[in-house]
């Protein structure tokens, strides 16, 4: 089968070449992959210079099962399917049952794809975070794919939306998903929040810290910034209503036992619905790989990169 490998002699530092089809377990269905989408992460972790040449990346990928697991788990042969694993970027990928969600059978794989890391963190954070009704709830980094979704969950759990995006061409689009104010940065809020999902880091994570209430949470899910986080002593006091917040880390993968099917059945009938939108803001052939890389890793894409394989 052909797949995306690391190769740091080409562009993006991947390239298409031909490598063994996965032979799946007994608890693993195998799925012809259709569309992928790209995550900054990934993308970025391709280039550096110890990841081994030849390895066969990406967590997000929509397909039709072309094998049911032999012990009967998950959905059968011909269903369409949006699966989360680390090798997607890939014709076949063999995937249990508990990281593939069904499908509609009219649904685009394209949006599909978009679902699992972003759909699942941006939900499973807001979740954490308790009932959302009549809150305020700050997402930074709000035009990237996990803002984008967490913005719209969030509005539609009843929560008032504060959203953070430094390109002010991006306002008029995040009010559309949701969002009821939208600032260039955390510091620009002018009341109190009482949580924050942030995936920028560095200053933003110091600022968004600093407008939570008392007993209020900040989810810390990602740093695009790549910034280191400097919190000064007064920014830790709890005393003129700051007690008692607190910063948790997050990691969508923590726990290996977590079941996913269910939430990502969910989300992609959402999409596929309409209801939720996967703000696909480049998409192509795989072929063209390299174009979406380096709009990713310039910063230069809003939303998702959408690879279809067909």
């Amino acid at each position: 089968m052909r797949a995306l490998v690391v190769d740091h002699t080409s562009p993006g530092h991947l390239s298409l070449t031909d490598i063994p089809a996965p032979r799946p377990a007994a608890h693993e269905a195998l799925v012809q992959v259709k569309a992928v989408s790209l995550n900054f992460g990934e993308v970025h972790e391709a280039t550096r210079p110890q990841m081994p040449v030849g390895t066969v990346l990406g967590w997000d990928a929509a397909g039709v099962v072309v094998q049911a697991a032999a012990d009967g788990s998950g959905p059968t042969e011909g269903e369409k399917v949006v699966t989360l694993g680390e090798t997607g970027w890939a014709e076949l990928r063999a995937v249990p049952a508990a990281r593939l969600g069904t499908a509609p059978k009219d649904a685009d794989p394209g949006a599909l794809s978009t679902v699992p890391v972003a759909g699942l963190s941006a939900l499973h954070v807001l979740r954490g975070m308790g009932s959302l009704l009549g809150r305020r709830v700050m997402i930074t980094g709000a035009s990237g794919g996990v803002g984008r979704y967490a913005v719209q969950l969030a509005a539609r759990s009843g929560a008032h939306v504060v959203a953070i995006s430094r390109d002010p061409a991006q306002a008029d689009g995040l009010r559309a998903l949701g969002a009821h104010e939208v600032h260039p940065e955390p510091s620009a809020a002018r009341q109190p929040v009482s949580a924050v999902l942030d995936s920028v880091g560095g200053q933003y994570l110091v600022d968004a810290f600093a407008t939570l209430s008392a007993g209020g949470v900040l989810y810390s899910v990602g740093r695009s910034s790549e910034a280191d986080v400097v919190l000064s002593p007064d920014a830790l006091l709890g005393d003129g209503g700051r007690h008692d917040r607190s910063i948790r880390t997050f990691f969508l993968l923590g726990d290996p036992t977590t079941d996913f099917s269910a939430d990502l059945t969910w989300l992609a009938g959402e999409v596929a619905a309409g209801r939720l939108d996967p703000s696909i803001s480049w998409r192509g052939p795989w072929t063209r790989h390299s174009e979406a890389v380096e709009a990713l890793l310039g910063r230069r894409l809003h939303g998702k990169a959408v690879l279809d394989l067909e």
